[in-house]
């Protein structure tokens, strides 16, 4: 099977960077899966939203994101997003308390968060 780059940033960090099989994300407009020879296109990543990338070596790598972009090009996936995290930095008791906040923000956050846990449990 063919591979395309992908790079996975936040306003933070970079996340990872790398060859993958097929990279999947969350957008406004539907969850989209991207294979190597894609169409070109852009989407805005969802509020709350996971992004999974299956590396051409190693395990499924799953982040939750907050907002952002998703640009496709012939050569690479660019993964733009507000704010990301890996499944496996979330403290899934942390986020379940954090569902109760207030802050509309630190809501879409956590549930973001508890949703990759969820999509990792599941891989």
């Amino acid at each position: 099977m063919a591979d395309i780059t992908v790079e996975l940033v936040s306003v933070e960090r970079l996340l990872w960077t790398g060859k993958a099989s097929i990279v999947t994300a969350q957008t406004t407009e539907g969850e989209i899966g991207v294979l190597s020879g894609h169409e070109p296109m852009l989407g805005q990543l969802v509020e709350d939203g996971v992004v999974t990338i299956r590396p051409v070596d190693g395990d499924k790598l799953i982040a939750a994101v907050q907002g952002g972009f998703f640009s496709v090009s012939p050569e690479k996936v660019t993964i733009l997003a507000d704010y990301a995290v890996w499944a496996d930095e979330v403290d899934s008791s942390v986020a379940e308390s954090d569902l109760q906040s207030t802050d509309e923000l630190t809501r879409s956050r956590a549930e973001a968060g508890l949703r990759a846990v969820r999509r990792k449990a599941d891989a």
